[in-house]
This record gives structure tokens, C-alpha cells and sequence, in this order.
């Protein structure tokens, strides 16, 4: 291809790359104002502050705290399913009665839910949520899937497929098992710390896992 011929790269626009630069200083300050002191003493000055942007800034791209704090979770959670992942070595793989069996899929799907879960558990963010500003997480509960359930969802639905193609889980509605598995998990997320509380470190994430399994497993008149 010759020099000058207009097919070079494409060059960034540095307006966008600015105006997203934004946003990211935007969400990583919100983050650290949340951590620092909560969702009722955070307002949009001071996130601007912190990310030492206008005020004007942040409103127009976010209009009320309670966006922005939508946009901070989003973020966070989304990543922190995305950086989880399982023991190496599992995954979907042979079926029943052959070598590497009888796992497969559902190997893969349980023990990344589990991590999942405890990640949760374990992330600050999510952490000083639920001890000062647990109504933030209500609607998702109550009302609507919220951005990052949906996400976990898809995923759920596409190890789901894999196990019923592997035979490492039971036939079934593939959304409804989906759906069951994840409304198992938030529970255990929410309210795994207050239920439970007094067992040994691990021992309720052995019990999630056995649960989930199971509920996964075919029966013997499914192999």
C-alpha cells in the first residue's frame, strides 16, 4: 500500500479520548469517595474535585449522584466478574465415561461462580455498600436486573449450553437453570455474611458449591 494514499491508520479523535480520560477519572474518583465516606456524604463537587474536573463535566454526563453511583457499581462488579476465573484446567471438556470426566462444563461453571461469589464478598467497595448504603442495591433485588446481572446472566446461560452439550449438566430450560443458579448465588452474596456468620472461613463456599453441582448433575436417567 503506498505512503499517502489516505488508508493509514485511523488517528483517535483526541476530543473522545479526552472526554472518555474524563469519565474514567470521574468513575475512579466517585470510587474513592464512596469507599472514603459513603453514598450520602459523596456529591457531584466533590467527585469533580477529587477527578479535578469541572462540575459542568461531570453533570453532563451524569446528572444526579445516584447515575453516577450506577455507573461506579456497573463498572466495578463488571470487572470483577471479568477477572475472575476458575482453577487451570477446568473447563468444558469430554462428557460422562470418558477421560476427564465426569466434570466438564459444570466443573467450570460451579467453581467460576464460586469465585465470583467470593470476590464479591471479598471487594470493598461492595463491602462498604452493603454496611452504609445497602438500599442502593434494592432495585436489582426488588424491581430490575441491573447491568451487571445481566451480563452474568448471558454468561451463566452460555456454560449452561455447554454442559448440555458435554453432558456434564442435566437437560433442561436452559434460562430457567441460568436464572435459578444466579438468583442461588445472590442470595449466598447478600446474605452469606449474616447467615453465615460463626462457621469456619470457606466452609458455607464448599457448601455453595456442592449445591450448585448437584443442582446441575444429571441423574442417572439423564446419562
Amino acid at each position: 500500500m503506498a505512503a499517502g494514499d489516505g488508508a493509514g491508520p485511523a488517528r483517535e479523535d483526541p476530543a473522545l479520548v479526552g472526554r472518555l480520560a474524563n469519565e474514567q477519572a470521574v468513575l475512579d474518583a466517585a470510587t474513592a469517595s464512596l469507599l472514603a465516606v459513603g453514598v450520602r456524604r459523596t456529591t457531584l463537587t466533590d467527585v469533580a474535585r477529587r477527578a479535578r474536573v469541572s462540575r459542568m463535566t461531570v453533570y453532563r454526563r451524569w446528572p444526579d449522584l445516584r447515575s453516577l453511583v450506577g455507573d461506579v457499581m456497573t463498572r466495578e462488579w463488571t470487572r470483577l466478574v471479568a477477572g475472575t476465573a476458575p482453577a487451570p484446567g477446568l473447563g468444558p471438556g469430554p462428557g460422562p465415561g470418558q477421560p476427564g470426566a465426569p466434570a466438564g462444563a459444570r466443573a467450570y461453571l460451579v467453581e467460576h461462580v464460586v469465585a465470583t461469589a467470593e470476590a464479591f464478598r471479598a471487594n470493598p467497595l461492595f463491602q462498604k455498600i452493603v454496611g452504609v448504603d445497602p438500599e442502593l442495591l434494592l432495585p436489582y433485588i426488588l424491581d430490575r436486573r441491573g447491568a451487571t446481572q445481566d451480563v452474568v446472566l448471558r454468561l451463566l446461560v452460555d456454560l449452561v449450553e455447554a454442559g448440555h452439550a458435554d453432558g456434564s449438566v442435566r437437560p433442561g430450560p436452559t434460562g430457567a437453570q441460568a436464572r435459578a443458579v444466579l438468583l442461588t448465588v445472590q442470595s449466598y452474596v447478600l446474605s452469606g455474611e449474616a447467615i453465615g456468620a460463626g462457621l469456619p472461613p470457606g466452609q458455607l463456599a464448599e457448601q455453595l458449591r456442592h449445591l450448585l453441582d448437584a443442582y446441575l448433575a444429571p441423574g442417572r436417567e439423564d446419562r
